[in-house]
């Protein structure tokens, strides 16, 4: 048996709904503006020929109805509502018919974004990670399985702040669906069993403070929690 000079971490698992098994993640993949009116908000243009991609690593993933600390190194820290989908097959380079046999489950996810680091990246043309990839920043809900759940249609998705909601849409806003999302992501990598896919939010992204109560819905799915504790 193999030795490590350090304790590894333990793995990172999703509970799905109905099953006795939660779901392992291996890796996360997240799609950026894939909703017209956040990107416009965003001062950009949503691209209608292909999604584009960031991922977070899995110190980001923490589950639903958690409180967690207000981080480091921002001033301007944005919650971001999305749908959340897993995939229980290997895809590459796979045809629609292929994507949509393969997805799992669907459930309720939070993006949060350090906003003030990402628009400074952005300016100077530079990468997201310090912005997107942050500790306890991919909030999961538990999942449904896709045939529980049926055909993602025109279901409300909305996010409220200490009950106020900030974002509300439907899922038929997306620019790029979920089977469009793995045909192209599947052009890239080697996709399988533990891949979880969070795909992007609508408009009414805003800043949180410490002891905010962030609630997320869409419509058939648990919904996802998250609050606001002191900084460490």
């Amino acid at each position: 048996m193999t030795a490590y000079l350090f304790e590894t971490p333990e793995v990172v698992s999703v509970p799905v709904i109905g099953e006795d098994k939660e779901y392992p993640i291996h890796r996360v993949f997240c799609v950026g503006q894939n909703y017209a009116a956040h990107a416009a908000e965003m001062g950009s243009t949503a691209d209608t020929e292909a999604p584009f991609y960031f991922t977070k690593q899995l110190h980001s993933v923490v589950m639903s109805g958690q409180e967690f600390p207000y981080p480091p190194g921002t001033e301007n820290y944005h919650f971001e509502m999305e749908l959340a989908f897993t995939i229980n097959k290997p895809l590459f380079r796979c045809s629609a018919l292929e994507a949509a046999s393969a997805i799992y489950s669907y459930g309720c996810a939070l993006d949060m974004t350090r906003r003030d680091l990402q628009t400074a990246a952005k300016d100077k043309k530079r990468p997201w990670d310090v912005a997107k990839d942050v500790e306890n920043a991919a909030v999961i809900a538990a999942q449904t399985k896709a045939s529980d759940y049926g055909a993602i249609s025109n279901q409300r998705i909305w996010l409220s702040v200490n009950g106020e909601v900030r974002q509300d849409s439907d899922l038929s806003d997306m620019v790029h669906s979920c089977t469009d999302i793995l045909c192209d992501l599947s052009k890239f990598y080697h996709l399988k069993s533990g891949d979880i896919i969070l795909t992007g939010t609508p408009a009414g992204v805003g800043a949180v403070a410490v002891g905010d109560d962030i609630h997320g819905e869409i419509d058939g799915l648990e919904p996802v929690q998250l609050k606001i504790g002191p900084a460490d």
